[in-house]
């Protein structure tokens, strides 16, 4: 049996790096700054010297979403936001094309059968890349790393942000819903409860906490690292999404950096306390690369614009860096 990290679906180790710099999944500035501060901190050069061919993959002109963004806030009319029930589903039109967009890169990635490592942007991206991988490989498993569910349907959100309802739509929960926004209708939805788990939760909404317990979705909280360790968390969630096979299968990870704690990732839209070390969150992405069944990587809302001090963009940039390098092979020895 081979040790170490290895990658059984890419023997090849050909990537590519999806540029998703979107922001409209939510209301904050600065997260479609991510990719372009990731890649100027050495991110692709450090993946080639881990013996990965690498190639970026632009998926949507920044430029043009943040002005649409902009103009949006000037309007008195809210823009593309749906109203459902007295809530906003916000920025639906541009969500809905942005992440078609990302879907398309990233289908257009899987199916050359390169490794797609999606930078973001918010964790609305996530509705693309999933949906593509799974296209690709529909028995794939999907860890969420993340302090939120993420599972708030367009009726149950209570801030109307679309980065806080990617997964009810990955799942298809927001199809039977009266006035779902048509820019959305494209997504599959086909990802099945029984094929997530959730690792970091600790910030859950109501209408979450019940969406999760009537589906029967894994979603280990923080409680569960803290009281198994995170090595028997990763193992129970990797044999949760693939239980006939004892946790082996394809494996994706969306990592949202807030699943870490603050203290080492602060610049970040939606920051708990009480999250996973960093040593804990890279040791995640390094159990999976040892596991070969890692077969795509979101690294998603680092905001460099929400940094008090230079050094709160040094460590998040540096940190979401270290995600992705850990799970594409690099090793403490």
């Amino acid at each position: 049996m081979e040790t170490g990290p290895h990658y059984n679906y890419y023997k090849n180790r050909e990537l590519s790096i999806v540029l998703a710099p979107f922001s409209g999944g939510q209301g904050k500035l600065g997260v479609e700054k991510g990719p372009k501060y990731m890649l100027k901190h050495g991110l692709q050069t450090s993946i080639e010297d881990l013996g990965w061919s690498t190639e970026l993959e632009p998926s949507m002109d920044e430029a043009q979403f943040v002005g649409k963004l902009k103009m949006e806030k000037d309007s008195t009319t809210g823009g593309s936001s749906v109203m459902i029930d007295g809530v906003k589903a916000k920025r639906a039109d541009l969500v809905g094309e942005a992440t078609k967009l990302v879907y398309n890169s990233v289908s257009k990635v899987v199916q050359a059968n390169r490794f797609p490592l999606t930078l973001g942007g918010d964790h609305s991206i996530a509705i693309g890349t999933v949906s593509a991988v799974l296209d690709k490989y529909p028995d794939a498993g999907l860890l969420w790393i993340d302090a939120h569910a993420d599972i708030n349907t367009i009726e149950s959100t209570p801030s109307g942000n679309l980065h806080g309802c990617p997964v009810s739509f990955l799942m298809g929960l927001n199809k039977d819903v009266p006035h779902c926004p048509e820019s959305l209708k494209w997504v599959p939805g086909n990802l099945s409860p029984k094929k997530i788990a959730y690792i970091g939760l600790r910030d859950v909404d109501a209408g979450e906490k019940k969406i999760l317990k009537d589906l029967g979705i894994a979603a280990f909280s923080m409680y569960h690292v803290d009281k198994y360790g995170i090595n028997a968390v990763i193992e129970m969630a990797m044999k949760a999404v693939h239980p006939e096979t004892n946790g082996e299968g394809p494996i994706m990870c969306s990592y949202d950096v807030d699943g870490v704690d603050p203290l080492y990732i602060p610049a970040t839209g939606t920051p708990v306390r009480g999250g996973l070390t960093l040593r804990e969150g890279l040791f995640l992405v390094e159990r999976l690369a040892e596991s070969g069944n890692l077969i795509a990587l979101d690294v998603v809302e680092c905001n460099p614009d929400l940094a008090i001090h230079d050094i709160h963009v040094s460590n998040t940039i540096s940190a979401g860096c270290a995600i992705a390098r850990c799970a594409l092979g690099e090793t403490l020895l």
